[in-house]
């Protein structure tokens, strides 16, 4: 990432798009197709107006970006009302002025958070007032009884929206439709994001001895990032010897060991607000890998790229998972539980299922040019020691598949 301007406007845009620009990024053409691509899929559901209080799906349909955590927590602490025509964005109190100045959005306007933690004993009344000022809006912008998208919000308040004449509908297929495909220019963000998070998984590499902790060694992954101008670590992924086996044990205390196996995924939300996510695994040395330690990384990259292989424009998702690789019998009951995911400013759809489960999990569709997607592994034996972890992210196009992570693997675990 390039020099900072601190100084180059209150609300902040001004400095982030400054900094695209050194990266060759037009973050003002990414935003409009963006909001573009989401009103067109609204139009193919006869959708007049979503309500997004999803933090991500902000930020996807304006680019503003403001306490992405907190919001998903409390929400609905801020929500945008898209239409085919007009776009207002509820800011959270006191925050008006970070929307300001966005060509995505067309007015700016306080938020009234419906939230028992706002109002109290009275949130059924706050609901039924932010439904019927919601609805006075939505009618003067749209028409009566039209369609409305929505995502995350109380149960009461969808009730009571719908109480005023509306048919609400979930927003969530529009928008992940919408987020699938991406632009050129939003690829390059994507790129920039993992350029960001392959240099702070390097230092983390390099910080590998026996007697640092888990915490630690991830502490600079996301030091790094945040360093980098990235946003935050959606999952804390990184466990070593025993406790790499099964996946999805968490960084803790425990002190990694030598010669041991230490497995972890990124999980970042990255620069631009772009997810950064591969995994890797790597060994701790002093000693060299033992062959079982050499067999599970083998086979995993074996997986990894076998996946990659077959990844083509126009594929059908059925088709994919009939023609995966093969996971062995003795790693199967701990298999990742998806073959590949869209990824785009978090993971998001489409969910690649395993051949076996593909049955009762599985959906079809289509793989199609402009999808970003994430091809996973993880190979670990029930009951067994120690697993490991791999994952890369590729560009789908319409000539072939390019690789957008580049991170290296480790030549002492392949040979």
């Amino acid at each position: 990432m390039g020099e900072i301007d601190w100084h180059a406007g209150r609300s902040g845009r001004a400095r982030l798009d400054a900094d695209a620009t050194k990266e060759g990024i037009d973050l003002a053409a990414v935003r409009k197709y963006r909001q573009g691509q989401l009103r067109k899929e609204m139009a193919k559901r006869d959708i007049a107006a979503v309500i997004l209080s999803d933090p991500i799906n902000i930020r996807y349909a304006t680019g503003t970006r403001n306490m992405q955590v907190f919001s998903m927590r409390n929400a609905p602490s801020r929500y945008l009302l898209l239409t085919a025509n007009k776009s207002i964005l509820f800011e959270f109190t006191g925050c008006l002025h970070l929307g300001e100045d966005f060509e995505t959005v067309d007015e700016l306007r306080p938020a009234l958070t419906a939230s028992f933690v706002a109002a109290g004993p009275d949130i059924a009344a706050r609901e039924k007032r932010w439904a019927r000022e919601m609805g006075d809006l939505i009618r003067e912008l749209v028409g009566v009884g039209v369609r409305v998208g929505m995502e995350r919000m109380n149960a009461g308040s969808a009730i009571a929206l719908q109480g005023e004449g509306f048919e609400i509908v979930d927003a969530q297929e529009p928008v992940e439709r919408a987020r699938a495909i991406k632009s050129e220019e939003e690829v390059k963000c994507v790129i920039a994001s993992l350029r960001a998070t392959e240099r702070a998984v390097m230092k983390m590499r390099e910080a590998i001895r026996p007697g640092i902790s888990e915490n630690a060694l991830w502490s600079i992954v996301h030091q790094s990032v945040i360093e980098q101008n990235g946003d935050y670590c959606e999952t804390r992924l990184l466990s070593a010897g025993q406790r790499t086996n099964p996946w999805f044990q968490e960084t803790s205390p425990n002190i990694i060991g030598e010669n041991e196996l230490i497995a972890f995924d990124t999980d970042v939300v990255g620069c631009y607000g772009y997810y950064s996510d591969f995994s890797r695994t790597f060994h701790s040395g002093p000693g060299k890998p033992t062959a079982a330690q050499q067999t599970l990384y083998r086979l995993a990259h074996e997986q990894v790229h076998h996946n990659i292989g077959i990844l083509q424009a126009g594929m059908s998702f059925r088709d994919y998972a009939d023609r995966a690789w093969n996971i062995p019998d003795v790693y199967y009951a701990n298999r990742y539980y998806l073959s590949s995911h869209g990824v785009g400013m978090t993971g998001e759809y489409p969910y690649l299922y395993h051949h076996g489960d593909f049955p009762e999990a599985g959906y079809d569709g289509e793989i199609a040019s402009g999808m970003t997607l994430c091809v996973e592994s993880y190979i670990g034996a029930e009951g067994g020691i120690e697993g490991v972890k791999l994952e890369q992210q590729v560009l789908v196009t319409e000539t072939g598949i390019k690789l957008l992570s580049q991170f290296p693997f480790e030549e002492d675990l392949l040979s």
